[in-house]
């Protein structure tokens, strides 16, 4: 009894306490997202960090649709160096009705879900960005640990439009592959 008494204290550790920025604009998002196309691998180029990755190395999130629809994640990262071991994290996602794709459900602890957008998508599933209505976490990933300095700025252009603070952006550090 006391453990899920707890729970809610946990999911604040986190991800912290859900405060949200003023701005209550609707986040962007694509007409449609191909889900099984979004599956597969993409590295966290930066972010706006949730607490377990503010010191991320080699950040990378990986999808895999389940037999059952859901989304089984592993978020894989080195914490504050190259050099340290790997961890992983492992939610369960969940595409919502309205959305058309776009909009997910993730649950890092039961029964807490934490929503996802696919704010921002390329056409060719090469890179994109995810948010949250409260503007309090984003990610700008790719699926190559590296990207352009071009495409970086039109990236952080981007989340600065959709009412981020760009300041607490965070650029994961990704080894050469």
């Amino acid at each position: 009894m006391r453990m899920f008494s707890l729970l809610p204290l946990l999911a604040v550790g986190l991800f912290g306490s859900g405060c949200s920025a003023s701005d209550t604009r609707p986040l962007p998002r694509p007409s449609a997202v191909d889900v099984p196309r979004f599956m597969g691998d993409w590295y966290v180029i930066a972010h706006i960090p949730s607490r377990p990755e503010r010191e991320a190395f080699d950040a990378v999130e990986s999808y895999a649709l389940r037999p059952d629809g859901r989304i089984q994640t592993t978020f894989t990262y080195r914490k504050g160096s190259f050099d340290a071991p790997q961890k992983s994290m492992h939610p369960i996602g969940r595409v919502e009705k309205e959305g058309n794709g776009a909009v997910w459900g993730m649950q890092f602890i039961w029964p807490i879900q934490a929503e996802y957008i696919i704010a921002w998508l390329d056409e060719d599933y090469r890179q994109t960005i995810v948010a949250r209505s409260k503007r309090d976490y984003v990610w700008y990933m790719a699926r190559t640990p590296q990207v352009s300095e071009s495409d970086y700025q039109q990236a952080v252009q981007r989340i600065a439009a959709m009412g981020y603070d760009t300041r607490k952006l965070r650029r994961v550090p990704q080894s050469v592959r």
